[in-house]
């Protein structure tokens, strides 16, 4: 760019040039590189942050781009004379530098007000971009953890956790009086349900620090589960790991629109994606299961023609009454059941101000989890370890191993009754083992198979192509001790057939096949 006599500290002039555009565009992406002031997070973005709020990430637009250069440029045209003269970048050239393909700049996995975690325990106490991460971060205050946490140390803070959320009906806890108000036994080991409890916490915690977590569900029974508190464990747990009040959303209509708020929750980079009061509903979302299972998804952002790449840091929790979550999503999620066993929840009277108080003790509660996840960092080799859990190999090391060491109940162990509530997987079941009753493994084309058959897979009577697509979807599909198989049909004209084998028949080995006649 030419100078044109600028004096120390002043901003640089940006020449447009209006015989071709695009290479003011490119001296504008170089000078916004340069300022430190804009990543990228599938486009340019840039940080907000406001007195007593966490920061937040805000996509860059045309309008807000042309604002942007004039902080950082003095942006000027030739006069007729071959002077410079200030000109107001026109929205052309910031449209054109919002279309590079490369943009130079430093690329931003999420904002964190949650401590970043070293392989070896270690608290990163970095404020504003952290180049090895990826993330912004806003550090917690006040922390105070041991170097070397003993295992003595690591049970204290356990028993202090439980303590501070013992009012929380957790499904399967022994329920006791204390001062007046229905609590957990402490004198018993964690459940099911408060070791889950355990674990999201750990996770939301130590979720910047991983590639990958599961997500956290909390549900209650249907009719009499409202008021259990699943909204408060929410907030507790994000007031601890973030320090934030998050911010929730609902499913909306239907899986597309639910996919578009969850995708608007991922542009905004947010540390929690809170999904909440999903009632009544099999949990099914193709997006939620790539977002906790790969590091980095492809969004189109709203407005945008392209899909982008994001980095997937979010802390997932979902609540719900009745709620049951479909087999691709039940392996990715760690589940909480709550049970006041009373009719009326919300009418049981508790201290107040539970949210406040953890709010003014975050540093404390913090410090501890971080004891119990520092403890199990430098103690790998006596961990207690778990049943394998794929994806989440890390995670099991980094939150659910210690917890089995300190007393508690593998959460992954719920996977298989997850499973069993599963409604497509319930009426897989009960269609295959129908059909066995019907045809044993006798191959049989659609048109052939029993009316009783076919009224369960096609309830509304959508018709016999539905019946096809329905079967051609879940060859292979295992359940109840059965495996659906096809047969494709030798001529053109022919029709596919079906059979139902039991598992054990298609698991037995191959037969040797016989020697090759020389």
């Amino acid at each position: 760019m030419p100078d044109f006599g600028r004096r120390p500290g002043d901003k640089p002039d940006l020449f447009i040039r209006s015989d071709d555009l695009t290479v003011t565009a490119v001296d504008l992406a170089a000078i916004i590189a340069r300022s430190g002031r804009v990543f990228d997070r599938g486009g340019p973005v840039q940080i907000f942050e406001q007195s007593g709020e966490p920061p937040s990430v805000v996509r860059l637009t045309p309008d807000s781009a042309v604002i942007l250069a004039h902080q950082l440029t003095r942006p000027v045209v030739l006069n007729s004379d071959g002077k410079p003269a200030a000109k107001t970048l026109s929205l052309r050239v910031a449209n054109l530098y919002l279309s590079l393909l490369d943009w130079g700049l430093q690329p931003l996995r999420g904002v964190t007000t949650a401590p970043l975690l070293s392989e070896a325990g270690d608290i990163r106490t970095v404020t504003g971009y952290e180049p090895n991460s990826g993330f912004w971060c806003v550090p917690p205050q006040g922390l105070s953890v041991p170097d070397q946490p003993t295992l003595e140390e690591a049970r204290d803070a356990l028993a202090h956790l439980r303590a501070t959320f013992r009012t929380f009906p957790f499904a399967d806890s022994l329920m006791i009086k204390l001062d007046g108000f229905p609590c957990v036994d402490p004198a018993t080991s964690p459940g099911q349900d408060e070791s889950a409890f355990l674990a999201g916490l750990l996770t939301a915690i130590c979720r910047p620090s991983l590639p990958l977590a599961p997500g956290l569900l909390i549900t209650a029974p249907a009719i009499s589960g409202a008021g259990s508190g699943k909204g408060i464990l929410v907030r507790a747990i994000a007031s601890i790991a973030f320090g934030i009040e998050p911010r929730a959303f609902t499913a909306g209509r239907d899986m597309i629109e639910l996919d578009k708020r969850i995708g608007s929750a991922l542009i905004e980079a947010t540390p929690v994606l809170f999904l909440d009061n999903l009632n009544g509903e099999a949990l099914r979302s193709d997006l939620l299961a790539a977002v906790l299972t790969e590091p980095r998804v492809d969004l189109r952002p709203l407005g945008s023609s392209r899909m982008v790449p994001l980095c997937t840091s979010a802390c997932v929790m979902v609540t719900g009454n009745g709620l049951s979550i479909s087999e691709d999503l039940a392996r990715r999620f760690v589940v909480i059941k709550l049970d006041a066993r009373v009719d009326d929840p919300e009418a049981r009277r508790f201290p107040a101000g539970f949210l406040r108080g953890i709010a003014a003790r975050r540093a404390a509660l913090l410090s501890e989890c971080l004891t119990i996840l520092r403890w199990g960092r430098q103690n790998l080799t006596t961990l207690r370890r778990g049943r394998p859990v794929g994806s989440f190999e890390d995670w099991a090391e980094w939150v659910r191993d210690p917890l089995l060491t300190l007393g508690c109940v593998d959460p992954i162990e719920r996977l298989r009754e997850l499973k069993a509530e599963d409604p497509m997987r319930r009426m897989l079941a009960e269609v295959f083992t129908e059909w066995n009753k019907a045809h044993q493994d006798r191959p049989l084309q659609v048109a052939r198979l029993s009316p009783h058959i076919t009224r369960l897979i096609d309830p509304q009577d959508r018709g016999r192509q539905f019946v096809a697509s329905f079967l051609q979807q879940h060859i292979g599909t295992r359940a109840a001790g059965f495996v659906l198989t096809a047969q494709k049909a030798p001529g053109k004209w022919g029709a596919t057939t079906y059979a139902i084998k039991p598992v054990d028949e298609m698991s037995a080995p191959m037969p040797p096949m016989p020697p090759m006649l020389s």
